[in-house]
């Protein structure tokens, strides 16, 4: 499994509390000291005049359930240790604390030791007088016909609709009716690539690679189906189904919740896929993407669904003060604007000139027969691509060539053509500094009609752009003395110059461009930059 930032595993828990106390933006939350290992966390804008809302369990979920704590959510969030439930005393003395005469709801996920340590707590409390009630939360659909379902992330529907009504000042009754309602309307699934990361662990994930389990909780547990991976859009498809199932609706909002490990990225994709899908076609509105209540790392996401009418509506729509909570994004279309493309496409007339055909010939098929070695020099100095970016647009001129549409008869503007092949195949900035070096060329041999001239004001533009120089280890130190030595000495002198330039970067144990630039020397010493030995190919090629 993956390695874990903390400080000691006892105190990760600890430690996080403090991170998100330090960092809260709205600056509404506090810890409640009771001198002892008690962790809860609450609101200290609270006045007791209306219901209290206390959810909590087992860390590892963050922000659940810290970053809900405020104004329209909960009134404090009591954390346990990693994936424990906390104490039976921890949750009473975070009700003693916060509830007032309109009393309250304790909301929990349907786990053995929240419903145990919450549960004795709440008698307790009623012991001592303090009206409080507690709904459990049972969103996991992932089992059929399983007696006791999981609460997982559509917990979260259920805290924002409690919230709103006891922030609207309704009794404890009703509140708890509200939040009943949310939870016997919401429907959550989860998969995910990666089981989570746990302190001390280095044990291999339980998922092997290729494979995604549907159904696994939110502790790490196994899932109810093991599946191969399939494009995003099929694993959506699939949990849209099991929802639709489970609560048929057409009115609904969808929570799309990463369960820690997946990155911005990869949420984007799911959420494309989520409002295009079966369940996005009923959706008015969603939550997220966000990582709303995580798994610690887990390479994964959920998708909960909540049934709406008026009063869920106005639930999800009402003021929120909490750090995590991000709001709810009402359904749209995908805001797309056409326009009309103003890049200028070169418009030239294709000729024949069968010297300039043999020389492109020539350079490309040079350039095609050095793909494995320029990899493989590649493979030690950078990342191990060079032959093929440079074959790639080698074919693509060459093809161009075999099909008589190059303008062979007129050099300025076929260097300007061979640019704009390359950007169109040449992946990387190899294809971008290529097509800037032949389009300075192109301009200049349009005034000059001075080949060695063009390529050197080429070459400038590249080296302006690219940041690069001779010395820096790159396909510059082999074309700069290549070309000062073609103006005064011919191609034969050419060839001999980019040679000797070659030769020179197996002795430059420092890089100062490109992937290179990052290894260390011993790393370069004795390998020829391969952008460098590919131009010392080209030039000697040509000299036959």
């Amino acid at each position: 499994m993956a390695e874990l930032i903390i400080n000691k595993k006892e105190s990760w828990v600890s430690d996080s509390i403090d991170g998100t106390l330090y960092t809260q933006r709205l600056g509404n939350l506090v810890k409640l000291d009771f001198n002892n290992d008690i962790k809860v966390i609450a609101r200290n804008d609270w006045n007791k005049d209306k219901v209290a809302i206390i959810c909590g369990g087992g860390s590892g979920h963050e922000p659940a359930h810290a970053g809900f704590v405020g104004k329209g959510m909960l009134t404090a969030a009591v954390c346990g240790d990693l994936f424990a439930a906390p104490s039976v005393d921890a949750v009473l003395n975070a009700i003693v604390h916060v509830t007032g005469e309109k009393g309250c709801l304790v909301i929990i996920k349907n786990y053995t030791g929240d419903r145990l340590n919450f549960g004795l707590a709440c008698e307790k409390a009623k012991e001592m007088g303090y009206d409080v009630e507690l709904v459990i939360v049972n969103d996991d659909i992932s089992i059929p016909n399983n007696p006791k379902p999981r609460g997982i992330a559509g917990t979260l529907f259920v805290h924002k609709v409690a919230g709103h009504f006891a922030e609207q000042g309704a009794s404890l009754a009703d509140v708890k009716a509200a939040a009943q309602k949310a939870i016997d309307n919401t429907a959550s699934i989860g998969i995910a690539l990666t089981s989570c990361s746990l302190p001390g662990d280095n044990s291999e994930s339980r998922i092997a690679r290729g494979k995604a389990e549907l159904g696994l909780g939110i502790h790490g547990e196994s899932g109810i189906e093991t599946i191969d991976v399939a494009e995003c859009r099929d694993f959506v498809a699939l949990m849209s189904d099991k929802l639709l199932e489970a609560r048929p609706s057409t009115e609904h909002a969808v929570l799309i919740n990463n369960l820690g490990g997946l990155s911005p990225i990869e949420m984007n994709v799911v959420a494309k896929a989520v409002v295009e899908s079966g369940l996005g076609e009923g959706a008015e509105s969603f939550v997220g993407p966000a990582a709303l209540m995580t798994a610690i790392d887990m390479k994964g996401f959920s998708l909960s669904l909540l049934r709406l009418d008026d009063e869920m509506r106005a639930a999800l729509a009402s003021e929120t003060v909490t750090e995590a909570w991000p709001g709810i994004i009402a359904k749209r279309a995908c805001p797309v604007v056409a326009c009309e493309n103003k890049a200028a496409k070169i418009d030239y007339t294709p000729s024949q000139n069968d010297a300039v055909a043999t020389a492109v010939r020539t350079v490309c098929g040079t350039l095609i027969d050095l793909e494995s070695e320029l990899n493989r020099l590649d493979a030690i100095v950078g990342d191990g691509d060079t032959g093929s970016t440079f074959a790639a647009g080698a074919r693509k001129v060459l093809a161009e060539l075999d099909a008589n549409n190059l303008p062979l008869n007129e050099p300025s503007t076929l260097l300007n053509v061979v640019a704009e092949k390359l950007t169109s195949v040449m992946g990387g900035s190899s294809g971008v500094l290529l097509s800037i070096f032949f389009t300075a060329a192109g301009r200049h041999l349009a005034t000059s009609n001075d080949l060695v001239a063009a390529l050197q004001d080429g070459l400038a533009r590249m080296m302006q752009y690219g940041g690069a120089k001779p010395g820096d280890r790159t396909m510059i130190d082999a074309l700069f003395p290549a070309f000062n030595a073609w103006a005064e000495q011919g191609l034969e002198g050419a060839a001999i110059a980019a040679r000797e330039g070659a030769e020179a970067t197996a002795t430059m144990l420092k890089a100062n461009a490109g992937r290179s630039s990052y290894l260390n020397s011993d790393s370069l010493n004795g390998t020829k930059d391969p952008g460098a030995f590919a131009v010392e190919s080209v030039f000697a090629s040509l000299t036959k």
